[in-house]
């Protein structure tokens, strides 16, 4: 009798254990997805939050924190609330490679979001081996083309148009304002610069100088010896500073110590031009009075532009203290579009399935962009094109010349063409259902 309830009681503990490993085997597949849980998104940045470019950048992911906060404190994302982890890279490519492998293998995070640095960011995919785990990296804020080759970086999309399609409209527009002017670069030494001068070459705008530096080594002293050098070039040369806002500020103070302001026609690259930035600075607002700068969003003091205002919305009551501008305007755009990819990736959330929800969808996700996404199987850069304005001594851009003129173009030897895109209408509320 003994004997047989002790059968019976090892037949029971097998049936139990037969029938937890089938309950096991049929869970989900998002159950060993990292970063996923019931409840939660973990995703990671890496970015300056310290140095001369985290003054410049240092806002991008509080900015994308704050839109986050804002969509899970209405609902979240299919039921889950997304939390960012951020940490801090200086601009200095070893410790990005360091603090993406952190996010990674530490914080074990789901996907990577809005890393910033071309430099930076090339040399963190590689050390923290995105495409070996298929980490999604997501909406990077680079304008490299290089990031658009799917061999090398299978997991990147990009947001930002790429800086050759900036230097080829930049051309165009150089030749067709200021004919006559000639015109010198300052650029950064590395992709970035690389880029833009290829650009220039597409767009046929011949160049009186070029300098290239590299990263954090244009000091004020070098900045003023190079203006002193560019001042002998005869008439009112255009001057492209193609390099990040810090460098610019930089360059723009030296002119003032020399009193060589109104001696050059001023342009400010996309990734340099930030007015509040620039004002922070140092630059005085004189300076600024007229520098032309390239965009491909519309002004973040344009409270009429319906994406602005509900950003700034956003801002006020999820990011307190904070100054509304171009850089909150670019992370809180992004943490949009990472909220979209993530409600077309579907409830069952998997890295492959995040991947190919952009790659199908993407390219209809709702934006501040004034020029198109272009996601797709076979592309993976993000917006295509921009317009030029100038600042006044409050730091709007206005259209030049009065008149938004948008161009788009590719990073090759695509024609520059002139923009009829209608932008999608801003989701009521700012939060996206991806209807």
């Amino acid at each position: 009798m003994i004997r047989n309830k002790s059968m019976k009681r090892a037949s029971l503990a097998s049936a139990v254990i037969a029938a937890g490993a089938l309950v096991l085997s049929t869970l989900p597949a998002q159950a060993a997805t990292p970063g996923v849980s019931a409840t939660e998104i973990k995703l990671g940045i890496s970015s300056p939050l310290t140095g001369s470019a985290g003054v410049a950048y240092g806002k991008v992911p509080g900015a994308m924190k704050a839109y986050f906060n804002y969509i899970n404190a209405n609902g979240g994302v299919n039921g889950r609330k997304i939390t960012l982890i951020s940490r801090d890279d200086k601009y200095l490519p070893t410790l990005a490679a360091t603090q993406t492998t952190n996010l990674i293998l530490k914080d074990n995070v789901f996907a990577l979001v809005g890393a910033l640095g071309t430099a930076t960011h090339s040399k963190a995919y590689k050390a923290a081996a995105l495409a070996k785990n298929n980490v999604p990296d997501l909406f990077v804020n680079t304008g490299f083309s290089g990031f658009g080759d799917t061999t090398k970086y299978p997991t990147t999309f990009t947001v930002l148009p790429s800086y050759a399609m900036e230097a080829k409209i930049m051309s165009k527009f150089i030749k067709e304002k200021f004919t006559g002017q000639a015109v010198a670069l300052i650029a950064q030494d590395d992709e970035f610069g690389i880029d833009g001068v290829n650009g220039f070459k597409a767009g046929a705008l011949t160049l009186a100088s070029t300098t290239l530096y590299p990263q954090s080594s244009l000091t004020d002293a070098r900045a003023k010896a190079l203006l002193t050098g560019l001042s002998a070039i005869p008439g009112k040369p255009v001057l492209v500073m193609f390099g990040t806002t810090d460098v610019t500020a930089g360059i723009l103070k030296a002119a003032e110590s020399l009193d060589l302001v109104s001696k050059f026609t001023w342009i400010a690259g996309s990734v340099g031009g930030d007015a509040n930035t620039l004002l922070a600075l140092g630059v005085k607002a004189t300076t600024l009075n007229g520098v032309v700068a390239a965009s491909f969003f519309p002004d973040a003091k344009d409270k009429s532009d319906e994406y602005v205002s509900q950003f700034m919305t956003i801002n006020e009551k999820y990011n307190k203290g904070v100054t509304f501008d171009n850089v909150v305007l670019q992370g809180m755009n992004s943490a949009m579009l990472t909220v979209q990819a993530l409600r077309a990736a579907g409830k069952n959330l998997t890295r492959a399935g995040l991947i190919s929800a952009i790659e199908s969808k993407g390219a209809k996700f709702a934006g501040a962009g004034l020029v198109p996404l272009n996601y797709s199987a076979t592309s993976r850069i993000g917006y295509n094109g921009y317009w030029f304005g100038q600042l006044n001594a409050s730091g709007e851009l206005k259209p030049y010349g009065g008149t938004l003129a948008i161009f788009t173009t590719d990073s090759g030897a695509g024609a520059i063409e002139a923009s009829t895109y209608k932008r999608p209408t801003m989701p009521k509320n700012g939060i996206p259902t991806n209807s």
